[in-house]
């Protein structure tokens, strides 16, 4: 899976850019604040509907524009997809081909993994930041993983409203949030242990620490009635507060995600190195993990990678990433860029322009 052209208007400060990519290494390079993450930022639109850096659509848009667009050609063996995504802040608009498209025929096209510093948030932030990361992952994996994730989401709110308004059809709801709840469980459980497979087997620490990833005691890879019985119990006993909160108090939307170092939590103990340190293993885990199962790599998004890693240490990985796929990397150091060689194509990035260095 590759991504050739990109074209992209009116996100940040992008005006207008188009450029032409190949498979293997793409490296981005100018000074900062020019643009070079934005272009990263438009391949993740592209890739999952949605900005990897915020959530606030508003803050995607170039001042001065009523909306933006990203549009590109997505290669997968022998097929390839023109993508395209505009958002404005009122509305989002996916094609496929010149098509619109609902977000169910859009996405599995083009996946994207993402190191960017912006993303420390998933070591550091609150822990829905990490249930996301695994959902999203997870999701782009098995489209019926997604499917119950948006169906238990549903459920939730409504089971919400019914706990708010004490209404007498929660029990319906219950038996709902029950079945889809145990099922997400089994299924981001699955998933965190590939990932955890995959920490074990390609592991990266520069400073030989152990990273890992967990879910707990839900984190148990086992059937469906594991997960029922147990989710059951959580719900009978926590019924009287839940009464009082009027929300469910317990379930996936709730499971805590462990990001450890050394076999501590890393949001307490991480220095600021290691928090980098982790985030890229998970992100090289997951790059894995998608390429073991779909036979394909994911377009990998390394967001100035030199300035985290020594110059050789950043080069061995950037070279190793693009030999199994795509990799396209930023950085701000023109010298180590041109060090890379001659299988990167490299492109000069000045004020939102872009051009073929």
């Amino acid at each position: 899976m590759w991504l050739g052209k990109l074209e992209v208007r009116d996100l940040r400060r992008i005006r207008e850019a188009s450029v032409e990519m190949e498979p293997g290494l793409n490296v981005f390079v100018g000074r900062n604040a020019q643009g070079k993450t934005s272009l990263l930022e438009a391949v993740g639109l592209l890739a999952r509907g949605r900005s990897f850096r915020t959530e606030d659509t508003r803050a995607l848009i170039r001042h001065g524009a009523g909306g933006l667009l990203a549009r590109g050609c997505a290669h997968q063996d022998e097929r390839s997809s023109e993508l395209e995504i505009e958002l404005s802040a009122q509305a989002r608009r996916l094609k496929v081909d010149g098509r619109e498209v609902a977000p169910r025929s859009y996405h599995g096209r083009l996946e994207a993994v993402v190191y960017s510093t912006d993303r420390l948030r998933v070591v550091r932030g609150p822990m829905r930041e990490r249930r996301a990361f695994v959902d999203r992952g997870a999701a782009a994996l098995w489209p019926s993983y997604r499917q119950v994730l948006r169906d238990y989401e549903r459920v939730v709110l409504q089971r919400n409203a019914a706990l708010l308004a004490a209404t007498p059809d929660q029990a319906a709801w219950d038996e709902r949030f029950l079945a889809l709840g145990a099922d997400l469980r089994r299924r981001r459980a699955v998933y965190v242990e590939r990932l955890r497979q995959a920490l074990r087997r390609e592991p990266f620490a520069p400073a030989g620490e152990r990273f890992d990833i967990g879910l707990g005691a839900n984190g148990e890879v086992g059937g469906d009635d594991a997960h029922r019985e147990r989710l059951s119990r959580e719900m009978e006993t926590s019924r009287r507060e839940e009464r009082r909160a009027r929300r469910s108090l317990v379930g996936p939307h709730r499971d805590p995600v462990a990001l450890t170092v050394d076999e501590q939590e890393a949001g307490e103990v991480a220095s600021s190195g290691q928090a980098r340190s982790l985030l890229l293993a998970v992100a090289l885990a997951a790059l894995a993990v998608y390429r073991e199962e779909r036979g394909t790599s994911a377009v990998a998004l390394l967001d100035d990678l030199d300035s985290e890693l020594d110059e050789e240490r950043a080069a061995a990985l950037c070279q190793e990433v693009a030999r199994r796929g795509q990799a396209l990397v930023t950085t701000a150091h023109p010298d180590w860029a041109r060090r890379l060689g001659t299988p990167a194509r490299l492109f000069e990035v000045v004020d939102g322009r872009v051009r073929a260095a």
